[in-house]
């Protein structure tokens, strides 16, 4: 299912309980313990993906922020607003401090995977989003062979990760005209792909919001804070409207695509092990 990402601000994440008193942060024992809120998520700029949930914690974790990786989700609940984990407190306490603030490198990176065993994600070219398959639980899992340390990597000093709250409001640069800015972005809750891009019209013209591909953009300029993509104004104005109330189904994505002349990611798709995905509860968020 295709959401908004900006909804998901503000979920609460919790953790197994924990097996000893100082685990439990001195907490009740019936249910999964609390580890804080999510304040922000990084996306990889290469593949546009979802990496991690940046979590605001407190109390147990004196107050600091900490990467959620989507391999280590046990379940979500879209209806209550949380994301369980399958990761003790104490495991969060002690993983890698690294500054939110400050670009996420590929060797931050690797002290986080190698703190949690996980296998690298990079360095299998374009097999799939998260390492050899499409899904971020099939790392957690086990459920394919793939060493810990891959041998192709990027450098240590590779910055590819960028927050979702600061690429918000990135100007939006057509072919003949400025188009938007970016107001939101939607992404497949299942392998955490980031689909679209929500572009905001309304301070060009009186407009309406409407989805655009990331990989339809021709250029992202960081330092300008500009999306280039090669549509013209009159293309967007005649694009399907998104609503912020309505699923997108693949309907309207056949749509979409057709009005721009662009093949559906759908498509090329390969099938993935589902079985190695957090469980979902059936109902949405609202908005």
């Amino acid at each position: 299912m295709l959401r908004s990402l900006k909804v998901l601000d503000r979920f609460k994440v919790t953790a197994i309980p924990g097996s000893t008193l100082e685990e439990r942060g001195f907490e009740h024992a019936s249910a999964d313990d609390d580890v804080g809120t999510v304040v922000d998520f990084l996306l990889d700029d290469e593949r546009w993906v979802v990496r991690y949930l940046v979590v605001q914690t407190g109390g147990f974790f004196q107050e600091r922020q900490v990467l959620i990786s989507p391999i280590s989700f046990r379940q979500i609940q879209w209806s209550s607003w949380q994301f369980h984990l399958s990761l003790t407190k104490a495991q969060i306490k002690g993983s890698p401090n690294i500054d939110t603030a400050q670009p996420v490198s590929r060797q931050h990176e690797r002290a986080y995977y190698g703190y949690y065993g996980y296998p690298y994600y990079w360095g299998y070219g374009l097999v799939g989003l998260w390492g050899m398959g499409q899904y971020p639980g099939a790392l957690g899992s086990g459920s394919w062979d793939a060493p810990i340390g891959h041998a192709e990597e990027a450098s240590s000093g590779d910055v590819h990760l960028r927050s979702a709250g600061k690429v918000r409001g990135y100007r939006v640069q057509g072919s003949d005209d400025a188009i938007g800015h970016v107001d939101d972005f939607i992404f497949d809750d299942e392998t955490w792909a980031v689909r679209y891009l929500v572009v905001d019209t309304s301070r060009w013209w009186v407009g309406k919001k409407v989805l655009v591909s990331p990989h339809w953009a021709s250029q992202v300029s960081w330092e300008e804070r500009r999306v280039y993509v090669e549509l013209t104004r009159q293309e967007i104005k005649d694009s399907p409207e998104w609503s912020e109330t309505a699923a997108i189904d693949r309907a309207f994505e056949a749509r979409l695509h057709e009005h721009y002349g662009r093949p559906g990611y759908w498509l090329g798709d390969a099938a993935g092990p589902r079985n190695a995905q957090p469980s979902h509860d059936q109902a949405s968020h609202p908005g």
